[in-house]
């Protein structure tokens, strides 16, 4: 199971990075769990200077930019 996290405050571009990684994540077919991190704290742990980010098993993948479905199809699928 993919475990997808959103980094940001609940800005309007966090809000369509969460749109965004749902989309791909269900386009998959693959099972996956979706979690929004809103806490600054938190969100600093990863080293993320620019939000939104987004977050796939642990790992960055993209931060400061609303990637394409696409893209994070991309990023879901090895």
């Amino acid at each position: 199971m993919k475990q997808i996290q959103i980094l940001g405050t609940g800005c309007a571009k966090c809000n369509n990075l969460t749109a965004v990684a749902e989309a791909a994540a269900k386009s998959t077919g693959e099972p996956y769990a979706l979690e929004k991190i809103t806490d600054i704290r938190q969100i600093m742990t990863f080293g993320v200077m620019t939000t939104p980010a987004l977050v796939i098993d642990g790992k960055v993948m993209v931060a400061g930019k609303v990637p394409s479905i696409d893209e994070v199809k991309q990023m879901l699928v090895p």
